[in-house]
C-alpha cells in the first residue's frame, strides 16, 4: 500500500504535547506506522560515551510520532490526502499511474 506521508513532505502534529508544530518529515517507518517530524516531539536520551560522544551525557533528540498524529500542509493549512489513478500510454501499453491527491482543493500533490 503507497504512504500517504512520506518523507520531505511538511506536516502539522495534530495530538499530544507539540499540537499545532509544523515540519518536515525527516523518516517514515512503515511497518511501526511511525513518522520522525524535524523539530518535533524532542526527548532527553542519556548517551553513553563513544567515538562520536567521547564526553557523554544527555543529549535532545527526536522521537517517533504515530502517523496518525500528523497531517499533510497544503499551501500552509492541514489536509487529508487520498489516491488518483490514471491510465498512462507509454510505448502502446497503457499504464496505470497512482498520484496522491490534496482532499479539500483536489489538486494532485506529486
Amino acid at each position: 500500500m503507497a504512504s500517504k506521508i512520506r518523507r520531505g513532505d511538511n506536516v502539522v502534529i495534530t495530538t499530544g504535547k507539540d499540537k499545532g508544530k509544523e515540519g518536515r518529515v525527516l523518516s517514515v517507518d512503515h511497518k511501526k506506522s511511525k513518522v520522525l517530524v524535524e523539530g518535533a516531539n524532542k526527548i532527553k536520551k542519556h548517551q553513553k560515551a563513544n567515538q562520536q560522544n567521547p564526553q557523554g551525557g544527555i543529549i535532545e533528540r527526536e522521537a517517533p510520532l504515530h502517523i496518525s498524529n500528523v497531517a499533510y500542509l497544503h499551501k500552509g493549512k492541514p489536509t487529508r490526502i487520498g489516491f488518483q489513478v490514471e491510465m498512462v500510454d507509454k510505448g502502446g501499453k497503457s499504464v496505470k499511474v497512482k498520484k496522491r491527491v490534496a482532499k479539500t482543493t483536489g489538486e494532485v500533490i506529486d
